[in-house]
């Protein structure tokens, strides 16, 4: 890793952070940088464009379709026509039966599995079901618990959200973006009726509509949490796939402030960990922003610790950057997207959740986006630690403190060898290869010698001579032959 004597930190302007039509409150990157209420007014007004130019194309479509049938009607005489009464009875049908299939066709399609397979692949173990169960009939008796102090107000308020249930219930096989307008449409009316109405103090309201939630959300999670007409999923992977990727980066790439060699920071930072991953465990989206906001909290103190003083915003989006690419918390994209949705707006609009939620959006989105100039390295530097070519240099085990885990510190000695043993194996590798190549091209040489030599100097085979031939017949006449030779004895 090059080093450079001026590093870029991970900045951030908080003005960013909030809603880009500059109501003040936080924006979010699922609703475009606005905030809840100025995405719901902006996905309105493009919902109702888009009701409205349906609508023009189908009476359109509808007008040519009239005239196309009553110019062929006009062409058509003779006893057999139809009658004044028939003709408009027919009209009529064919006039319903084409204003439905348009409204069919320009009804957002909800991508949905038929019921039967949406059950199959939703229905939880037995022992799950069970726990669900028990938690839902606690939460309904919190719920009623806390009702009964606002008397008929909290009568009406259980009612309304009974009423609710079952009106998501039939809703179920929506879009997934429809179920939550409804939703956030609840919260909006209830929260109003509490203040108006019902003349309920602004500090309860926020108590009253989180008991809402909790108790609604309770019901609802298992229906709504990365619904399978969703690519919800997918992401999951995806951020999962990437954040496995960029397991090498170091806090100095990121320019965090903490020093994890000091026991307490260290100790904040894997509370931090913790408190992220626990988040996927909760099924209320309130209880998923307090695992948020627990995670920041540490952050926040871990850097207090480091540099005693105050920790800034810049401090912090980097830190919680370093926190996620270390826990890689599992469906990270499904929690935020069911935060989104089914949070109470007034969350993540202002207060410090909203804030800190606003900031882990914003890690994720960093994330995604992440390449060499962010971390201060060359492109070539950088494409070989994601493609697990190289690492960065780990810290000389005799620099290490004295009071460092032994199991940290083996690890460590196992990574240098792992990546001794890579090296060597690639340099093996690339010898084999350069042998291989050797081969082949000395095997192509020997080839091509041998075939200029035989086109040079072709071999001619002769036929055999009568002569040879007649030594091997079996009828030679053995006239001309010299007699045998006889045996001699000599008298000694």
């Amino acid at each position: 890793m090059s080093l450079k004597t001026e590093r870029r930190g991970i900045h951030v302007d908080q003005s960013e952070l909030l809603c880009k039509k500059g109501c003040g409150y936080y924006g979010n990157p699922a609703w475009q940088g606005f905030c809840s209420k100025c995405w719901r007014e902006e996905y309105q007004k493009a919902r109702q464009k888009q009701i409205q130019e349906d609508w023009e194309f189908a009476e359109r479509l509808q007008r040519e379709e009239e005239e196309a049938y009553a110019s062929s009607q006009g062409a058509q005489a003779g006893p057999q026509s139809l009658t004044f009464s028939k003709f408009e009875e027919k009209k009529s049908n064919e006039k319903t039966r084409k204003v439905t299939t348009v409204k069919k066709f320009f009804t957002a399609s909800s991508k949905s599995l038929p019921k039967k397979d949406i059950k199959e692949a939703k229905s939880p173990s037995p022992s799950l079901s069970r726990q669900f169960s028990l938690e839902t009939d606690r939460v309904s008796k919190d719920f009623i618990e806390f009702l009964k102090t606002y008397q008929k107000a909290g009568h009406d308020v259980y009612k309304l959200s009974k009423i609710f249930l079952e009106a998501m219930h039939h809703k179920r096989e929506s879009n997934i973006d429809e179920q939550s307008e409804f939703t956030q449409d609840f919260y909006q009316n209830t929260a109003d009726k509490l203040q108006m109405y019902w003349k309920v103090s602004p500090d309860k309201v926020e108590k009253v509509m989180d008991q809402i939630e909790r108790f609604i959300m309770t019901r609802l999670y298992k229906h709504v949490f990365c619904p399978e007409t969703t690519d919800d999923e997918k992401k999951d992977l995806t951020v999962q796939k990437r954040i496995r990727a960029l397991h090498w980066v170091t806090l100095q790439m990121l320019c965090v402030p903490v020093n994890e060699d000091i026991a307490e920071v260290s100790d904040m930072v894997v509370k931090a960990i913790t408190d992220i991953i626990e988040m996927d465990s909760k099924r209320i989206p309130r209880d998923k922003l307090a695992c948020i906001t627990r995670c920041s909290k540490h952050i926040f103190n871990a850097i207090k610790i480091t540099k005693n003083e105050p920790a800034s915003a810049d401090d912090f989006l980097p830190t919680l950057i370093y926190i996620v690419l270390k826990a890689n918390p599992p469906r990270l994209q499904s929690n935020i997207q069911y935060i989104t949705r089914f949070c109470n707006p007034s969350r993540l609009m202002t207060g410090e959740d909203g804030y800190y939620f606003t900031n882990l959006c914003c890690a994720v989105a960093f994330i995604e986006k992440l390449d060499g100039q962010s971390l201060n390295l060359s492109e070539e530097e950088f494409s070989r630690y994601m493609s697990g070519q190289a690492s960065p240099k780990k810290q000389d085990l005799e620099n290490w403190p004295e009071d460092t885990c032994t199991g940290v510190k083996q690890m460590h000695r196992n990574l240098d060898l792992l990546t001794q043993l890579s090296k060597r194996q690639e340099h093996i590798v690339n010898g084999a290869k350069k042998l291989e190549k050797d081969l082949i091209d000395w095997t192509d040489e020997v080839t091509k010698e041998v075939k200029d030599i035989v086109e040079k100097y072709p071999l001619n085979i002769k036929t055999a001579s009568q002569a040879l031939a007649a030594l091997e017949s079996e009828n030679v006449e053995d006239d001309n032959l010299p007699p045998p030779l006889q045996p001699q004895v000599y008298a000694g």
